[in-house]
């Protein structure tokens, strides 16, 4: 399957798997906008936003055992080294998640009426947590051409946990969805993990859990800097307005919105991934034999595959985005029609940054993508303090956002252009 330029099955699942992940996210502001009050809700977007924050202890590990894993499986050896490091970072993120679950409960249950009511957060925590340790075992299943494999799971989980969700408007108590959501993600990962045991892409490390780590970290060190630095921004970028909204412009309304806006947008930067990801074994296996052509080609085809949603989503949000909008979130919020022209400037820019920053990612190109993501988090917070300064609302600082982002795709396409395409030239030199 790695020898073939596109993997049709792949892509169908991808594909589908992508659209649900956008579709979880805009049923879950339907089904919460519908059970929880305006406040209890961007309560949970706030629970969210810190479950998400588990990122950033990855340090960009993930992508370096990406490109050790795919280098191995490449060249045709079984690498046990790596899957011990594999496994290691794995547990150690499931570690750090289930501290956070404990951290979050004995936080909300300090400030909270009911123990039920801090059970939930802390449940609710490590419902979204938990993508953390599954964008490990993503990467090292892409890495073995295992893909298809890890996409089936993918659909499970997705369609499992709709249905989950979808149940609560039906009279299922949010209680029993935490509960049910956490134990469909045991079952999904029991079920991957030993697959990939099996196989030989994880081992269990004889040096020990936290020595392999450690071991791994400090062989990869300069790495790990470089694309921790760029983790570490990207997750500024991505997570910062979660914090300024509420102190600047409030709960409720204001926090209701901008997470709307960026459910849409991070949901297409997923999407966009299915046709990056289709593409990935293929541009991998150009550097690695200097076939430049073949490396376009098949950026080019992920740059057409991620237009699709990307034509489709705008096109609705031009034609239908206010009554989109309403049906979303009934009478919690009302969004502003400015959200309309924002979103898609975004969605546009952020094709073109993610088609990049995927073939810079995964072809080691830590250094170029930290150095553009640290630029682009000063410019948003200088653009923020002015927004502030000026008695920006939320439509103002959302445009604000987009525009910042929008200078900064530029770079990342000049960096692509000039890093893995330029170095898969049969005569540019070896690094």
């Amino acid at each position: 399957m790695g020898e073939r330029f596109l993997s049709i099955p792949y892509l169908l699942l991808r594909s589908s798997t992508a659209g649900g992940a956008l579709v979880s996210g805009l049923i879950q502001t339907f089904v919460f906008a519908r059970v929880l009050s305006p406040d209890r809700f961007s309560l949970f977007i706030l629970v969210g936003t810190l479950g998400v924050s588990l990122w950033l202890v990855d340090l960009g590990l993930t992508r370096i055992l990406f490109v050790r894993q795919r280098d191995a499986f490449l060249a045709g050896r079984s690498d046990r080294d790596v899957a011990g490091q594999s496994f290691a970072v794995i547990a150690l993120y499931a570690s750090a998640a289930a501290l956070g679950t404990g951290i979050c409960f004995a936080v909300t249950a300090l400030g909270s009426s009911t123990v039920q009511h801090a059970a939930e957060f802390a449940l609710f925590f490590a419902f979204v947590s938990l993508n953390l340790v599954w964008f490990v075992v993503r990467f090292v299943s892409v890495a073995v051409d295992e893909f298809i494999f890890f996409e089936m799971h993918e659909a499970t989980r997705r369609i499992g946990h709709i249905a989950i969700m979808l149940a609560m408007l039906a009279g299922l108590p949010f209680m029993a969805f935490v509960i049910l959501a956490n134990l469909l993600w045991a079952a999904i990962f029991a079920s991957a993990l030993r697959r990939l045991m099996r196989i030989g892409a994880l081992a269990w490390p004889a040096e020990g859990i936290v020595r392999k780590f450690v071991e791994f970290f400090r062989a990869n060190k300069p790495e790990a800097l470089r694309i921790g630095a760029f983790s570490a921004t990207d997750f500024y970028i991505g997570n910062f307005p979660y914090l300024i909204v509420p102190l600047a412009f409030g709960l409720g309304a204001p926090t209701i919105i901008l997470d709307t806006t960026f459910k849409i947008f991070r949901g297409t930067m997923i999407m966009y991934a299915a046709g990056t990801d289709v593409a990935v074994p293929r541009q991998t296996r150009a550097v690695a034999e200097k076939d430049r052509r073949s490396l376009i080609r098949a950026t080019l085809m992920a740059a057409a595959l991620c237009s699709l949603p990307a034509a489709a989503l705008c096109a609705l949000l031009l034609f239908a985005g206010e009554w989109l909008f309403a049906l979303l979130l009934g009478p919690a919020a009302v969004m502003p029609p400015a959200t309309i022209p924002i979103l898609i400037l975004l969605l546009i820019c952020n094709l073109a940054q993610t088609v990049s920053n995927s073939l810079l990612l995964h072809t080691g190109h830590f250094k170029q993508l930290a150095t553009i993501a640290a630029g682009l988090a000063a410019a948003l917070t200088l653009m923020t303090l002015a927004a502030l300064a000026l008695g920006a609302d939320i439509v103002g600082f959302l445009w604000g956002y987009a525009l910042t982002f929008a200078l900064s795709v530029a770079f990342s396409v000049a960096a692509m252009l000039r890093g893995p395409i330029r170095a898969a030239s049969k005569d540019a030199p070896l690094t």
